[in-house]
């Protein structure tokens, strides 16, 4: 008698449950939320606006904040929806500032980091450079023999190992925008460290990429 023939069955998923899809939902007011927040009310630290977000829709912070991805993702939209041109050009006007300013730092070996270089900068935006020194003081006298106006922070940052570590930053202003760079020794220009934003190395740019940019806007 011949043996009959077995069928598989595709398993198909079914739809997610209610609470899921609420939930997913939830995430995404917020991630919005959060965004419109970076992009209008000067708030630069991602926690402390999607923070604020759950707290203005109304929902519990320790259950539906998204991912600083999702938060980046939503201000790139916001952005793009809201900023249209005139965000393009404020983008372009920081580059250009950033430029001038790696131009005057060539010997520190300026890398572009942040908003500025991945096009998210707000209005209330820093330019963010990493500079790199064997001491701090070196960056202070090339600032002091030019008769640069300058002001002193420090910034805790991720660091490779997981932990963290305070990063001294030196502020200045050119053309009414603040430039901010942050001094590591030059052993750390071979890897950055890792971005707020996905724990990934952060994206650096050198002078002459930062130019590429800008020709390639204006092309």
């Amino acid at each position: 008698m011949p043996q009959r023939k077995k069928t598989r069955t595709k398993f198909t998923e079914g739809p997610e449950p209610r609470h899921v899809r609420k939930m997913k939902q939830v995430r995404l007011e917020v991630a919005a939320e959060a965004a419109r927040i970076l992009a209008t009310e000067g708030q630069h630290n991602y926690h402390v606006a999607k923070k604020k977000a759950a707290e203005r829709i109304g929902v519990s912070a320790r259950l539906a904040l998204p991912s600083n991805v999702e938060v980046k993702d939503a201000l790139r939209s916001y952005q793009a929806l809201y900023g249209g041109i005139a965000h393009e050009r404020h983008i372009e006007k920081l580059r250009r500032i950033a430029a001038q300013s790696m131009q005057l730092l060539e010997d520190f070996q300026p890398r572009l980091v942040g908003s500025v270089l991945d096009g998210t900068a707000s209005a209330h935006s820093r330019i963010a450079l990493h500079v790199f020194a064997d001491a701090i003081e070196s960056l202070i006298l090339f600032l002091l023999e030019r008769g640069a106006a300058f002001a002193q922070e420090q910034r805790q940052i991720r660091w490779f190992d997981g932990g963290h570590r305070v990063v001294p930053v030196v502020v200045f202003e050119r053309d009414d925008v603040e430039v901010e760079m942050a001094v590591f020794d030059p052993v750390n220009l071979r890897q950055a460290p890792p971005s707020p934003i996905d724990g990934r190395p952060q994206q650096r740019a050198n002078l002459a990429e930062v130019e590429h940019l800008l020709r390639k806007k204006s092309a």
